[in-house]
């Protein structure tokens, strides 16, 4: 599985590297107050995914944090509950038994 983990990210790369390669042109970026950026195409893109990818990334890792919080919370509760001493087993009650066997309802 790690073969392919690592062919997948080569791959990616290598797409990526294609993609810089055949599309550096410059692209003029209108800022306020008549500024004029002149930035490179690959480079623009990747600033606009990393601006959509950092928030998701930043929340689900908050997400992992708060989940990871949560079961260390559990297991410290569960390694308390088993150190706790054992409370004694309920006795049975014994099922009482009629002294007259005609008080039962049956015929002797």
């Amino acid at each position: 599985m790690q073969f392919l983990k690592i062919l997948f990210w080569f791959l990616l790369a290598f797409v990526a590297a294609l993609f810089t390669y055949g599309n550096w042109t410059g692209v003029q970026i209108n800022l306020w107050s008549g500024l004029i950026a002149d930035v490179n195409l690959p480079l623009l893109l990747l600033v606009t995914f990393l601006l959509g990818f950092l928030p998701t990334y930043l929340y689900l890792g908050t997400v992992r944090w708060r989940l990871r919080q949560r079961l260390a919370a559990c297991e410290r509760l569960l390694v308390d509950q088993r150190a706790a001493p054992a409370m004694p087993a309920p006795v049975a009650a014994e099922p009482v038994v009629p002294a007259d066997p005609a008080l039962d309802g049956r015929p002797a």
